[in-house]
């Protein structure tokens, strides 16, 4: 197999590349454009392959469970602040299908308000009553919110990871 090194790119490449594809997915779970933690893990998973080393994969392992941890967190703890709210998995795949169209007629901010809208309005015509569709929408937003920032902290979580076993193997 062919090291990142021996590509041309010079003995820092296996860290650098893997390191750049860990942050990609890092910001793939603030701008969710790209598959996140996964993308990250992948990142690290290259570095293991290229390093070759019993402490790569004793780092890829660890990642992988804090992977796992981080996405157990992520439905567990938002899911049941919203169910606990009264609030559908129907109404946040709503939500969401209204969020991806409105991403598309309106740029940029139009998935974000696509979201929102879809959400209250899914809770409107559950409840015919806006201040309750409105309460139903903040609890939503905040079961979402919550849910990426245990997926943030949860990269953060592998970056630190990787850059101690990077620290380590050199």
């Amino acid at each position: 197999m062919t090291s990142l090194a021996a590509v041309g790119a010079g003995a820092e490449a296996n860290v650098w590349i893997p390191g750049l594809i860990i942050i990609a997915g890092i910001l793939g779970v603030v701008v969710p454009v790209i598959p996140g933690l996964i993308v990250a893990l992948a990142g690290v998973l290259l570095w293991a392959i290229d390093s070759g080393t019993m402490t790569g994969w004793v780092v890829f392992g660890l990642c992988v469970a804090l992977y796992a941890a981080g996405l157990t967190l992520q439905f567990l703890i938002p899911g049941r602040r919203m169910k606990a709210a009264g609030i559908a998995t129907s109404t946040l795949f709503i939500g969401l299908i209204v969020g991806i169209i409105g991403f598309f007629v309106v740029p940029v901010i139009g998935g974000p308000l696509g979201f929102v809208l879809g959400i209250f309005l899914v809770e409107l015509s559950h409840s015919r009553d806006s201040a309750r569709a409105w309460t139903a929408t903040k609890a939503a937003l905040r079961g979402v919110l919550h849910s990426m920032g245990i997926e943030l902290l949860a990269g953060l979580a592998i970056l630190t990871t990787w850059i101690v076993g990077v620290l380590i193997s050199r």
